[in-house]
């Protein structure tokens, strides 16, 4: 865990227009900075930045955050990482135990961490420079049809035959980080050697740029020369190290930043040899895992970057198997706004071979008609089951319940349920009742006359503006009959500290960059979708630089009498109903004074 104090100084120290206009070069609009979304693709500038209050927000597609989100969606990392980023450029200590993901059984610091990334770094530079002296490498890039420029743009390599290359660039051949970094190897006996060895390397490079692992595919009958005796796997990937996690990291993302903005689509294939390919023939938004399974982690970090991910497999029974593994880990991923298909290619093909063969716009129409993850599961589920007798129909919902449970998507979930239902000669309904599903009820028509609802919205606006005021804000006074007043009290209670101690009387609120990351770390990023969707004037408002306080103390003013005007109401209905006798002494001194207060509320309107 991270403390809020820290996050609140990292983002007071994080200049959001600079960081950003890094990535997205931004234009002075007034107090305020403008581009077009770096999120979607657009014409005319609608993703808008506040240097006063450090966060952005974009009026097309409503993408919204702080420093730290940017760098998330941007460019696909983590909470950690971003966090990580954004303290080293300001000069900061992270004050959380840096700990070795599963596996590596050891927890370092984040200097040790560093320490590792300086080693992969070296090693990628030193096989990137031994290619050019490894004509048998050479050799199988060009017959792979690789050229010079994509090399470069991948920093291919080559790890040479021998026990100790690496010796030669690191002195220290016996220390414990080259182990750390998988770089190198003991064996039962405890000696050490070089993990790659006569493999053509590709660089594992992260979200942030930074090298984490490799991937080396063996040059036939070049192994054996090492009088190892085994050629090893075709492809040999690095360890689970504290750097890298083969569930976490996708091949070729840093090249393909620039075609996925461009494309809004992922295309997720097997192989590194599918990504370069791809991306010498102008496929530049490709990826690929690396020799696993496609796992929730993946789809996450791709779908904070694009609206489609296309899994484009082989179309023999592994490619649907592995297409099969990756549609189940993205049920619980995907949204109502996020599309995921699959692709088949032709027997025999590879991404790899089939654009070699057919060429770009062959490959992209195989993409662009991917069959949508609700056909491909009802298709693949209908092949398990007899649809023509009831104890099939039976088997295809039984088959279906546990997927139904992990849709995070309430309307494709409908959608799926109505075509099952369709499918298994059962209503919509009993889809339901048996799958254990609650019915998605549509939202309830909005009131026909609700208390002032723009009163209250005009009040979130004013907090959006300045945080410090929902210290001011009367919540007694909120109508109890008015969903915004829900919404408000919420945005109170995030804004103002969650508990106060001795000598803390005087704790600021949050402000709306540091709201950001607090709803973030609570979960309740539900509420900050409603502050950002209750309506796009509130966060045009909360760019502006206007005379928030007195429109605030108008409000605060408006809410007052609207409070005794529901105070007035029922003590006249308690009147009625009982006489003015029936009244206590107090009650009918606040009786007098609200009927006073009254004749104003008359002549004022």
């Amino acid at each position: 865990m991270i403390p809020e104090s820290f996050l609140q100084e990292l983002l007071n120290r994080t200049d959001i227009v600079g960081l950003i206009d890094a990535h997205v070069p931004l234009k002075k609009a007034g107090a305020n900075y403008a581009a077009c979304c770096p999120f979607h693709s657009e014409k005319t500038p609608s993703f808008t930045v506040s240097s006063s209050k450090q966060f952005y927000h974009c009026f097309g597609c409503g993408a919204h955050g702080s420093a730290i989100g940017f760098l998330m969606e941007y460019t696909g990392i983590g909470f950690l990482d971003a966090v990580r980023d954004l303290a080293a450029r300001a000069g900061m200590l992270v004050p959380e135990t840096q700990t070795g993901r599963a596996g590596s059984g050891d927890e370092r610091d984040g200097a040790s961490v560093r320490n590792l990334g300086q080693l992969l770094a070296r090693a990628a530079e030193w096989y990137y420079g031994q290619l050019k002296n490894a004509p048998d490498a050479i050799d199988y890039l060009k017959r792979r049809g690789v050229s010079g420029e994509t090399a470069r743009t991948f920093r291919i390599g080559y790890a040479p035959p021998g026990w100790q290359n690496l010796a030669a660039i690191f002195s220290d051949y016996q220390s414990p980080e080259l182990l750390a970094a998988g770089l190198a190897v003991e064996n039962d006996s405890g000696r050490r050697y070089d993990r790659f060895r006569g493999r053509i390397m590709f660089p594992i490079v992260s979200a942030k740029g930074e090298v984490v692992g490799f991937g080396g595919r063996v040059l036939d009958g070049v192994q054996n020369r090492d009088r190892d005796g085994d050629s090893g796997p075709k492809y040999l990937n690095s360890p689970e190290t504290p750097l890298f996690s083969k569930g976490q990291e996708l091949f070729g993302l840093p090249q393909a930043r620039a075609g996925l903005r461009e494309t809004d689509t992922a295309i997720v294939v097997e192989g590194y040899m599918d990504v370069v390919m791809l991306a010498q023939h102008g496929v530049k938004n490709a990826v690929a895992t690396l020799g696993t399974a496609t796992t929730p982690a993946h789809v996450q970090k791709l779908l904070r970057q694009v609206a489609r991910i296309v899994f484009c497999f082989d179309g023999d029974a592994a490619g649907r198997k592995a297409a099969w593994r990756a549609l189940e880990n993205s049920l619980e991923s995907i949204g109502e706004q996020k599309l995921i298909a699959f692709a088949f290619l032709p027997e025999a093909h590879d991404p790899d071979s089939f654009v070699s063969e057919y060429g770009k716009d062959a490959f992209l129409r195989l993409i662009a008609e991917a069959t949508p993850l609700s056909d491909f599961l009802l298709r693949e589920l209908a092949t398990q089951c007899d649809m023509t007798s009831a104890e099939g129909r039976a088997k295809l919902l039984a088959l279906a319940k546990p997927l139904l449970a992990r849709f995070s998507a309430p309307l494709l979930r409908l959608q799926i349920v109505k075509r099952l239902a369709e499918a298994s000669g059962f209503s919509q309904q009993e889809v339901e009742r048996l799958c254990e599903l609650r019915p998605i009820v549509p939202p309830a028509p909005p009131r026909a006359q609700r208390p002032a609802p723009s009163l209250l919205r005009t009040l979130i606006g004013d907090l959006l503006q300045r945080p410090e005021l929902a210290r001011r804000v009367p919540l007694e006074a909120l109508p109890e009959d008015d969903p915004d007043s829900e919404l408000l009290r919420r945005l109170v209670a995030a804004l103002l500290p969650e508990s106060v101690e001795d000598g803390e009387e005087d704790a600021g609120v949050c402000s709306h960059a540091m709201l950001i990351e607090r709803l973030r770390s609570r979960g309740d990023q539900d509420l900050l979708r409603q502050l950002s969707g209750i309506n796009q004037d509130l966060l045009q408002e909360s760019f502006s630089e206007g005379d928030v306080e007195t429109e605030f103390r108008t409000s605060l003013e408006k809410l007052a009498e609207m409070q005794s005007r529901r105070a007035f109401e029922q003590l006249k209905e308690k009147a009625r109903k009982l006489g003015v006798a029936g009244l206590s002494s107090e009650e009918k001194a606040r009786y007098l004074q609200l009927l006073a207060a009254a004749n104003l509320w008359e002549k004022r309107s």
